[in-house]
């Protein structure tokens, strides 16, 4: 038999609070100086931490001792508006509205207006075997659009990795535009080497350069490195230059739906683990490969699910990749990514 609990931010307090405890789960409530609510779900291999009301963005993951999360700034989550200014967590939902980095003819903030959104409820759902976070946010705009979320995430008993969740529905009487990615952001992994079920030659490096990136003479010419790489057919897959990697490199892989209908990535670690992620191609038409090392931040976001390239609203027009959902209709995306 499957329980609810329903959140409120009355809950929530500097003080750590059990509000469930059994042999496998340990769940605590708790608040951040900053004034964000904070929730952890603990098994027998590691624990994931989530901002229930913020976007209900996933804000720490370990397991088996390993923290999975990017080197950055932030010592905990700010109550900003625009994901830039508290970009410290293991992942966020980017969209839905639009995605990415945007265009100078573009509107939209960075990665969208769902990372920080304010969330209208949080529940936990108790299954057999597993601990579910579950929320929704009723967005409506005057003269607008108007949709549901609901994301989620899941941990199951003595397991390794989390199932992230997103579901999005289209309240409005017109369609809706929708661009949305699972934007997890890996620990670097020195020496780590990358593989996937796709070939190497579907991953062409960008070609735009965002306003946030001021390339380097060094960094041109690795750029032009790799591109000669990839007209022999192969793609960056050992991590073993970090100096080459600020400003950032990145991949795009389009219309991965050709190559099968899941896709695998790993990142293996010379010390003996891996890092997975996988996914339906048929909900996750694209594929990112973000890789950034600095004194500051550091990251191996070996593959972010998206669906569309994370250029902004009018590149995903002009590129034909933006979903219009109908009055009515929905869409579910599943992500599984963890440890092995």
């Amino acid at each position: 038999m499957n329980y609810k609990i329903n959140l409120e931010r009355s809950f929530f307090s500097e003080k750590p609070f059990v509000i469930l405890k059994n042999n496998e789960f340990t769940v605590t409530l708790f608040k951040y100086e900053s004034n964000i609510e904070g929730l952890e779900i603990q098994n027998s291999r590691g624990k994931v931490t989530v901002l229930p009301f913020m976007g209900q963005m996933i804000w720490d993951l370990e397991f088996d001792a390993v923290n999975l999360k990017m080197k950055n700034m932030f010592r905990q989550p700010k109550p900003v508006q625009c994901i830039v200014d508290t970009y410290g967590c293991f992942a966020f939902h980017s969209g839905l509205l639009a995605n990415g980095c945007p265009a100078p003819e573009d509107t939209h903030p960075l990665h969208g207006e769902m990372p920080c959104e304010t969330m209208d409820h949080a529940w936990l759902e108790i299954e057999d075997d597993a601990i579910v976070i579950g929320g929704d946010v009723e967005y409506a705009q005057g003269f607008g659009h108007h949709y549901i979320a609901s994301p989620s995430v899941r941990l199951a008993s003595k397991m390794a990795n989390i199932q992230i969740g997103m579901k999005v529905k289209n309240l409005a009487s017109a369609p809706m535009p929708l661009q949305y990615m699972c934007h997890m952001n890996y620990a670097y992994v020195a020496d780590g080497i990358i593989s996937s079920n796709l070939p190497d030659m579907a991953f062409k490096l960008r070609e735009s350069i965002p306003a946030h990136v001021k390339p380097t003479k060094l960094w041109l010419e690795y750029n032009e490195e790799i591109k000669k790489m990839q007209l022999a057919g192969k793609t960056l897959s050992k991590l073993d230059q970090p100096y080459m990697y600020d400003p950032e490199i990145v991949f795009m892989a389009d219309k991965i739906e050709q190559y099968g209908d899941f896709a695998e990535f790993e990142i293996a670690s010379p010390e003996g683990y891996a890092f997975f992620t996988k996914f339906s191609t048929q909900e996750f038409k694209y594929a990112t490969r973000w890789i950034l090392y600095n004194g500051d931040q550091q990251v191996a976001a070996f593959v972010l699910p998206g669906t569309c390239r994370p250029e902004g609203f009018s590149a995903a027009q002009k590129a034909k990749s933006l979903i219009l959902l109908e009055p009515g209709e929905q869409r579910v995306f599943s992500v599984i990514t963890g440890k092995k």
